[in-house]
């Protein structure tokens, strides 16, 4: 599914009305919800027509100070701010950009893995810059049961695709538009990676929900949060989320689940471990 700089744009306007924006109401019935493109261009300080230039994609000579302006009238927040600097130059590392660039030469994941393994009781996955499941420890695999999924093992299609996925988070929805805007955040940052292209795509072919959620246009960096699991052998289980980035390898990502200390998914958790003490975790991939 191609992303634009135009339908990005779009969305972030449609979403503001002409009094959030603070601009007087008007007589005439309006035909588009939201900002016209002439109020955007307005609150920017640039020309309709340099900002219809900018939704047709004619970016090749924009400034800074025109994507900040623009940026400033759509109330962007960073990330979306940041979205919106890689679609409009997909070739040039943005240097306020959060993701870092990415090493000559890749740092081995087993390393990664075994920082997984010393977690111990915390369940934690490895993911890649496509949301690829690259390793589980113990405590993940009793939680997600990663070895059983299908493969490719990728979080986002196994959310999507998967009818048990969804049986299987009591927040799904929650969830789901996390890992949608979360998605449009990496294509803008990877342009010319060709598998995250097609995995967007073919979720975007196979899943009604995924492209009602990607059409809302939204841009999210996730860091934190909370997921509930339905276990079935536990029940429900609730944990606070961790995403954190790895400065020697920014194509990684970790991500812990931690239960409230001595709450019920506490206990049920310890009590799941003692049961699957035995189980191997899940083989990693390596690049």
């Amino acid at each position: 599914m191609e992303t634009t700089i135009g339908e990005f744009l779009r969305t972030r306007r449609e979403r503001i009305t002409p009094e959030q924006a603070g601009l007087p109401p008007t007589l005439t019935r309006r035909r588009v919800p939201g900002l016209r493109r002439e109020e955007v261009a307005l609150l920017a300080g640039v020309s309709p027509d340099y900002y219809q230039r900018l939704e047709q994609g004619r970016t090749a000579q924009v400034s800074d100070q025109v994507l900040d302006a623009v940026a400033q009238a759509l109330s962007l927040s960073d990330v979306e701010s940041e979205h919106l600097r890689n679609l409009a130059r997909p070739h040039r590392p943005d240097p306020r950009a959060s993701t870092p660039p990415r090493p000559s030469r890749a740092v081995p994941d087993e390393p990664l893995v075994r920082l997984l393994e010393a977690m111990g009781d915390a369940p934690a996955l490895l993911l890649d810059a496509r949301l690829d499941i690259m390793a589980a420890n113990a405590a993940a695999e009793a939680v997600f049961e990663v070895s059983g999924m299908p493969q490719p093992r990728n979080a986002a299609r196994q959310l999507f695709l998967y009818p048990e996925a969804r049986a299987r988070y009591a927040n799904w929805e929650a969830m789901a538009a996390e890992t949608v805007a979360q998605l449009r955040l990496l294509t803008g940052r990877r342009p010319d990676d060709a598998k995250l292209a097609a995995l967007v795509g073919e979720l975007a072919i196979r899943s009604e929900p995924f492209q009602r959620l990607w059409a809302t246009g939204d841009v999210r960096e996730k860091r934190l949060g909370v997921v509930r699991i339905v276990h079935p052998l536990v029940g429900t289980l609730e944990f606070d989320y961790h995403m954190l980035t790895v400065p020697a390898r920014p194509d990684r990502s970790l991500i812990t689940y931690l239960p409230q200390p001595g709450s019920p998914t506490a206990e049920a958790l310890r009590m799941l471990l003692s049961w699957v003490a035995d189980r191997p975790s899940s083989p990693a991939a390596t690049a």
